[in-house]
């Protein structure tokens, strides 16, 4: 009853930031507006619609994805490295991502700017680069993990791919010009308004075929909360599985990354969360609750980064770390006391 009650509320805080994240933005509209915008009658204002329909409806779906996928993503990560402490980071796909969009703006010399991000040809550049930045280390990791049994040789070989590439971005940006260098560091920030209506579909198709993959997944990882060897018994194919789960992580990781910037932050606490609320590691109950709770979690970000007006918005990896920091610390210093793994 306790855990139906806790679902029930977890999705009800979902509609109801999904409409407030509608009503409430940098640019104050009406809510009678909005509502007659919502239902598709005569607002008074072309801009208001605009506004409503193209920039917030795509913000917020934005936002809710993003934080279901990486959500998602780190819980499977969590149960893969038996590591309360891993996240979608841990595999250098996040650097992976980074260095690719390095690629694109500092070499060009500063000239996918500001303005040419939110051009068509510059936008697609910067998703392009983060793709395949991501794509390459996640196909060195699947490759490594067809013949290493150690989680901790694989983990630390992610680890060494991301130094790697975040030297190659430090070099990138220290040879850059002043504009390139701006315009890296204000992608870096992240933000869920990059993806338009028209890139929308696309954006929602690859998330949801990385989380269907990791709703097939939900057996394997519960064999694997009691180790590999227990799996194997149990008839798992743990390599197989793992690259498979590797498979789904770095789809959910790339994706988010490449159309809304390194904000990986959310995909080490929200697994934490979910756990203490839910009572349970059984993934049949914990992963659809880790995927609500992270769009959740997403979209209140996003509805705190536009609270300041007309004065901008602040940077979501400016928010992440304050809401998640003490959830962190908490895990540290009662890690005896909580079963993460059983």
């Amino acid at each position: 009853m306790k855990r139906s009650a806790t679902i029930f509320f977890l999705l009800a805080i979902l509609l109801s930031l999904f409409g407030v994240n509608l009503f409430i933005g940098s640019v104050k509209i009406p809510a009678g507006a909005v509502f007659d915008i919502l239902c598709g009658n005569d607002a008074g204002r072309e801009t208001w619609r605009y506004i409503v329909l193209y920039s917030r409806l795509p913000q917020v779906v934005t936002a809710l994805f993003a934080g279901a996928a990486l959500a998602t993503a780190g819980l499977m990560l969590q149960t893969v490295f038996a590591n309360p402490l891993a996240g979608p980071s841990i595999l250098g796909i996040d650097a992976g991502a980074s260095l690719g969009v390095a690629l694109v703006m500092l070499l060009c010399g500063g000239t996918i700017g500001m303005t040419d991000l939110h051009s068509v040809n510059g936008y697609v550049a910067v998703v392009g680069g983060a793709f395949m930045g991501a794509a390459v280390v996640l196909g060195l990791i699947i490759f490594f993990s067809t013949f290493l049994r150690s989680n901790i040789m694989l983990l630390i070989i992610g680890i060494m791919i991301g130094y790697l590439s975040s030297s190659l971005t430090s070099l990138l940006n220290f040879f850059s010009t002043a504009e390139g260098v701006f315009s890296y560091t204000v992608w870096g920030m992240g933000d869920f308004a990059g993806v338009s209506m028209q890139q929308l579909p696309v954006f929602c198709g690859l998330l949801t075929v990385g989380l269907v993959m990791a709703f097939l997944s939900m057996k394997p990882l519960n064999a694997l909360l009691l180790g590999e060897r227990y799996a194997a018994n149990l008839g798992v194919n743990v390599k197989r599985t793992r690259a498979f789960l590797f498979l789904s992580t770095g789809i959910l990781t790339a994706v988010t990354i490449a159309f809304c910037g390194p904000i990986l932050f959310i995909g080490l606490v929200v697994p934490h969360i979910a756990r203490l609320l839910l009572g349970s590691s059984n993934h049949n109950l914990l992963l659809p609750f880790t995927l609500v709770l992270g769009a959740n979690i997403a979209m209140l970000c996003n509805l705190i980064s536009v609270l300041p007006g007309a004065t901008g918005t602040i940077p979501l990896n400016a928010i992440m770390p304050v809401l998640g920091a003490p959830v962190i610390i908490y895990v540290i210093v009662n890690q005896k006391k909580i079963q993460y793994f059983h």
